[in-house]
């Protein structure tokens, strides 16, 4: 490896560590889930973040703004939300000397850097598919006119459990533009304690940036150019195809279990999660560690699980792990 990208995964680690500094000012405990969103951003893609109201989903999504100085929106989503009012909307505008009237288009708050969208599942599927062109091409199509997004932009989503009332489940397209799903859990008691003392008490300091948003667009580059061995990579597509029940070599439990197996693009996450946990851990080694560390996120929200696992309690996270000791490293 060139002594220029070592210079730069080591000032890539560093920084890593003091994001988490600066996002432990506001948010206390949920260590995991800060590290998993980091990875994310790291590997310029977008996530969701499932939990309960109330774990402080939102707070960290605006932290993380505010820690890598990025342009920020957040869009309540509700059932009566329109793609308009995210993309942005043609308006009619007149000139005053000619009186000869023109189309404007006036640009939604999807053009930021960081858009947390707030309780996604909670608005019907025609909305929330108003994200996907941007999630991927990164760009909006009004008119004819394509309107290029700001670099870099990352969707970060919260959404309630399913089973609550008034969800609408996330079409399976868009939750594949997620590189992961992110599970959030109520704090352990001393940290619930840690919150309310900090939460009831004086304002303590507030997170300062540590990355610019410059510096932010170059980091997938310095990700991607991590060298990972074959072995690492075989790994991860085995796991991924071990997942799929049509798969002649798929365990009996997956033939059981699973409708729909992950596609290719999970093993693709795999590897990109994979090399920037290593960074996070301070190594320029990727390892069949750094895979199953992220395999969760990444494969939980693209197995379906069938009728014969909800008999028998068993949810995809639960498949993941059984795969994880079947699939031998």
């Amino acid at each position: 490896m060139a002594e220029i990208e070592k210079e730069a995964i080591e000032k890539l680690a560093h920084a890593s560590t003091s994001l988490m500094n600066e996002m432990e000012k506001s948010v206390i405990g949920q260590t995991r889930v800060i590290r998993e969103m980091l990875i994310a951003l790291f590997s310029g893609a977008h996530c969701l973040i499932e939990g309960v109201p109330g774990l402080a989903k939102t707070l960290m999504i605006k932290t993380l703004g505010e820690v890598m100085d990025l342009k920020f929106s957040r869009i309540q989503f509700t059932p009566d939300l329109m793609p308009s009012d995210i993309t942005g909307t043609e308006i009619i505008e007149e000139n005053k000397e000619t009186g000869q009237r023109s189309f404007r288009f006036l640009k939604g708050p999807i053009f930021t850097n960081l858009l947390l969208a707030d309780e996604i599942n909670r608005t019907p599927p025609k909305t929330q598919a108003a994200l996907l062109q941007a999630m991927q091409e990164y760009c909006v199509t009004s008119g004819g006119v394509n309107h290029p997004l700001d670099k870099p932009f990352y969707v970060m989503a919260t959404q309630n459990p399913v089973e609550q009332e008034g969800t609408y489940p996330l079409p399976e397209a868009q939750l594949d533009r997620f590189m992961f799903k992110i599970f959030i859990d109520y704090p352990n008691e001393t940290e619930e304690k840690n919150i309310v003392q900090m939460t009831t008490g004086s304002v303590g300091p507030s997170p300062v940036p540590v990355l610019t948003r410059e510096e932010l667009v170059q980091i997938p580059s310095i990700i991607r150019g991590i060298p990972v061995s074959d072995h690492v990579i075989q790994y991860a597509v085995r796991l991924v195809r071990k997942s799929r029940p049509k798969n002649p070599d798929s365990p009996d439990f997956i033939k059981e279990w699973v409708s729909w197996g992950a596609g290719p693009r999970a093993a693709l996450y795999l590897i990109l999660g994979a090399k920037a946990n290593a960074i996070l851990r301070g190594s320029f080694s990727v390892a069949t560690l750094d895979v199953r560390a992220v395999a969760d996120p990444v494969m939980n929200h693209r197995i379906l699980t069938n009728f014969n696992a909800e008999a028998e309690g068993k949810n995809s996270r639960d498949i993941i792990h059984k795969l994880l000791e079947f699939v031998t490293e």
